[in-house]
């Protein structure tokens, strides 16, 4: 055991920028992958048929697939076709796949945007029918009922299963270590065990920082559960 290594400054500074490019890539995947789940979660519960089953498609392809796979098709694939290559210097939005860390980003918020979706749009089918007759009642149209009603309703009630979809992104992030030239923290800890060859004490110490991560991630989602689910707990008498 040599933890020695780990306090060397060259060794900070590469857990650094991990922990940074982590984070970023965590961010990025929540918040595209949260635009693009909304879009889906309306397509999947829309009355078009058509949208329902693009949507339906589109979830069932990505959920039956590792990402693992779909990292590799973006970056080994997409990213290296000759009909992208040709324009990655000139022309947008092709320019982006020269880049490694858009290449994992974009797995990442396709991969979220539809575990997501289906958590949304299983929350919006299952709304009070009460509050519905209310809104309808009121002379609300579809789309007020949507926006004021079942979308506020739906976010609050999937808040417990969205941590645990945030908790598993963030150790899916650690999937991005497998694109060349992008240093994450799983990526970090790889280049500390080529260099030294100390793989327990190089990966338990990023296994340290992902746990206290972790636990950042858990303690804000249950304040937000107290925060808009405190009519759902329990009374005390």
């Amino acid at each position: 055991m040599n933890w020695d290594v780990l306090l060397l400054p060259e060794t900070l500074a590469l857990y650094a920028e991990g922990l940074v490019t982590t984070l970023w890539l965590l961010a990025g995947s929540l918040l595209f992958g949260g635009v693009l789940a909304l879009l889906l979660a309306l397509a999947l519960t829309s009355r078009v048929a058509a949208l329902r089953g693009l949507a339906g498609a589109y979830t069932y392809c990505i959920r039956g697939t590792p990402l693992l796979i779909q990292i590799f098709l973006i970056y080994y694939g997409i990213a290296q076709l000759e009909w992208i290559q040709a324009r990655w210097d000139t022309v947008w939005p092709w320019t982006l796949f020269k880049d490694a860390f858009f290449c994992a980003l974009l797995a990442l918020a396709l991969n979220n945007a539809a575990y997501t979706a289906e958590m949304l749009a299983g929350a919006m089918r299952e709304t009070n029918p009460g509050e519905l007759e209310a809104a309808q009642a009121m002379g609300m149209s579809r789309w007020q009922i949507q926006r004021r009603i079942v979308l506020p309703s739906a976010l609050r009630r999937t808040l417990p299963a969205y941590g645990n979809e945030v908790v598993m992104m963030l150790h899916s992030t650690s999937l991005a270590s497998t694109v060349p030239a992008l240093i994450d923290l799983t990526a970090a800890a790889s280049r500390i065990y080529a260099d030294f060859f100390l793989p327990f004490e190089a990966f338990l110490f990023a296994a340290a920082i992902y746990l206290c991560i972790t636990f950042l991630l858990v303690g804000v989602f249950k304040g937000l559960e107290w925060r808009y689910l405190g009519h759902l707990r329990p009374r005390r008498h």
